[in-house]
């Protein structure tokens, strides 16, 4: 493989860092050069590999960097240095290092709970053997627990949702991390940086002896098939390989928990498979779960008695769970219209009192989900399906 990409890649990265020392220094029309510089960089990497997929990331840089130029340019104000001009370089990469690792770092556990979670039932099982069960009574685990875990299906069933809820149910920590981020944030050392990450999720596990869930959402991205890859994407993944070993191999009683989310899940590799040891389907929702989803969404709404969830819920069926939340939004969003473009509403909109939608009917929620298509093909269903029957593990 050329090194073209590494070497523009890593330019990008020494004219970046560069710029950040310069600016931290006060020396605008310097860091203003190297800033500039950075961004060639890396606009050469994306016009020469186009179909490159961390073009995203290279993209937010150049933006990152563009917006910087525009404040440095602003001659009349003062701006805030990006790092305390009196620190040492050392300080200086240290601070830069624990501001991007505490961005990641969810300072409240999420507050869901169980009972939230509609359906998927062996998800929530598995999740709770492994994590929740341990964490309250980890003398029960002679043989130890599994520390890494994938959760896999179509878009908006319930991935983020689930790992959220475990998180609640445990005293610890939950270190939310999305794969694209921490590419984009780490731009030419990111293969350092997931070290760091790891190392200190470890520390708050030793040290305080509370469970910690390192949570890493689209990890497709981020450990996906390992073909035709460009700059530093290699050595992140390795890195990553070497830190779940790290996690599954060393003691016992470590409660560090990696928790990887993927709509793609044949698009990893096997290796990184063979890490998590627990692989969890997340599929669409079931009869019975679609009935209390609508239960759920249509409990605050307005509407008539003849609205019916078995009924909605039938007609739903192959809808996720972010679908049934949006055909129950757009019923809301329905009745909402026609109260502002009814003569009830043009005439008292100067007056004090405020007339009320009506009553979302039976009718509206069909017209809704006969225009709404699910977001879930068959054809992605089946994938799902054959996929798991090769590689589910709960």
């Amino acid at each position: 493989m050329s090194l073209a990409p590494q070497e523009l890649e890593n330019s990008a990265s020494k004219f970046a860092a560069e710029a950040i020392k310069l600016d931290s220094q006060g020396a605008r029309g310097m860091a203003i050069s190297s800033y500039q510089r950075a961004i060639e960089s890396l606009v050469k990497l994306i016009n020469l590999y186009p179909e490159n997929k961390l073009n995203k990331v290279y993209q937010e840089r150049v933006a990152a960097y563009q917006n910087r130029i525009k404040a440095l340019q602003m001659t009349n104000v003062d701006v805030e240095p990006v790092v305390d001009p009196k620190a040492s370089p050392a300080e200086q990469k240290q601070a830069l290092t624990k501001n991007d690792l505490d961005s990641l770092i969810m300072k409240e556990k999420p507050n869901i709970s169980w009972d939230e979670v509609v359906g998927l039932d062996d998800a929530k099982n598995a999740l709770r053997e492994s994590i929740v069960y341990p964490a309250k009574r980890p003398d029960l685990f002679p043989l130890g627990w599994p520390r890494g875990m994938l959760l896999y299906g179509p878009p908006g069933c319930g991935k983020t949702i689930l790992a959220a809820a475990t998180a609640s149910e445990i005293d610890g920590y939950f270190i939310n991390v999305d794969a694209a981020s921490m590419m984009s944030k780490w731009l030419g050392e990111a293969e350092k940086n997931v070290s760091k990450l790891f190392t200190m999720a470890r520390g708050l596990a030793e040290k305080e002896g509370l469970p910690v869930i390192l949570f890493v959402d689209e990890v497709d991205s981020l450990l996906g098939n390992r073909n035709s890859e460009v700059g530093g994407e290699i050595r992140v993944k390795n890195q990553f390989l070497t830190e779940m070993d790290g996690i599954n191999g060393k003691g016992k009683d470590l409660k560090l928990y990696v928790i990887g989310a993927t709509n793609k899940p044949w698009s990893l590799d096997w290796p990184f498979l063979r890490r998590f040891t627990k692989r969890i389907y997340v599929s669409l929702p079931t009869l019975e779960a679609r009935i209390n989803l609508f239960d759920l969404y249509t409990a605050p709404l307005r509407k008539e008695e003849k609205v019916k969830s078995s009924e909605l819920a039938k007609l739903a069926d192959g809808y996720s769970a972010s679908d049934i939340k949006d055909i129950c939004q757009s019923a809301q969003l329905m009745v909402v219209n026609d109260l502002f473009h009814s003569a009830e509403f043009q005439e008292h909109i100067v007056g004090e009192e405020k007339p009320q939608p009506r009553l979302i009917t039976m009718s509206d929620f069909k017209e809704i989900i006969t225009r709404r298509k699910p977001s879930v093909s068959m054809e992605m269903i089946r994938a799902y399906y054959k996929w798991s029957d090769q590689f589910k593990a709960l």
